[in-house]
Order: structure tokens, then C-alpha cells, then sequence
């Protein structure tokens, strides 16, 4: 497996651990729909908190965040909708993403929420 392949399945884990830690319940890894994948559907009280996992191994090109880009999120924004009409859920939606810096031989996580909105 490719380096960045890695790096980025090790960073989906710590969000996943970061978040259980956080009182979050993880519903879905990985939910594919059309040409979207959701990194994780979780739940908190009475929000689905729909995250992006955007893990570097530095910053020197940009933040992590900075790389969710528009057609991404309108994807994500599909794939979110399938899924909230599928399993007939009545609930607030937020995107959220996780970004995580590997520093050295630790790694850097900050969540952000309402990271964007949907249209």
C-alpha cells in the first residue's frame, strides 16, 4: 500500500478514536454513494455529524482542511441525502472535518465543526 494510503487509513482511526473519546457514536465508516464517500457518520445527542478526515503529513502546501474542495462537498452532500432518505431519519445534519498533522511521531487533531454548509 502506497505511503499517503496509509497515513490517510491511520488518521480515519484516530478521528474514529477521537471521536468515541468525545462521546460520539459511530454509525457508518467509509459509506460510499455514487461517486462520494462519507469517511464516518457519527451521532451526538440528536445531530449527525457527517466528517471528513483530511490527514498530511505536514502543512507546507496547506492545511489539511484546505483540501475539501466544492465538487467534494457537493458529493458528499448527495451521498448524505441518499442516506438520510434511505434510513428515514428525522435529524439535524452537520459536516464537519477532522484534520489531522502528523508531527513527528504524534499527530495534531483538530475538529471542526459546521466546517461547510450544505446547499
Amino acid at each position: 500500500m502506497a505511503q499517503h494510503n496509509e497515513l490517510g487509513k491511520k488518521g480515519e482511526q484516530l478521528a474514529v478514536d477521537f471521536l468515541i473519546e468525545n462521546n460520539y457514536n459511530i454509525i457508518e465508516r467509509n459509506y460510499r454513494f455514487n461517486k462520494a464517500e462519507v469517511d464516518i457518520i457519527a451521532s451526538k445527542k440528536d445531530i449527525l455529524a457527517i466528517i471528513e478526515v483530511k490527514t498530511r503529513s505536514n502543512t507546507d502546501f496547506g492545511n489539511p482542511q484546505d483540501f475539501v474542495k466544492p465538487k467534494q462537498i457537493k458529493n458528499l452532500v448527495k451521498a448524505v441525502d441518499e442516506y438520510v432518505t434511505v434510513n428515514s431519519l428525522n435529524v439535524e445534519v452537520r459536516f464537519d472535518i477532522i484534520a489531522i498533522v502528523k508531527d513527528n511521531k504524534t499527530f495534531k487533531i483538530e475538529h471542526l465543526k459546521d466546517a461547510f454548509y450544505h446547499f
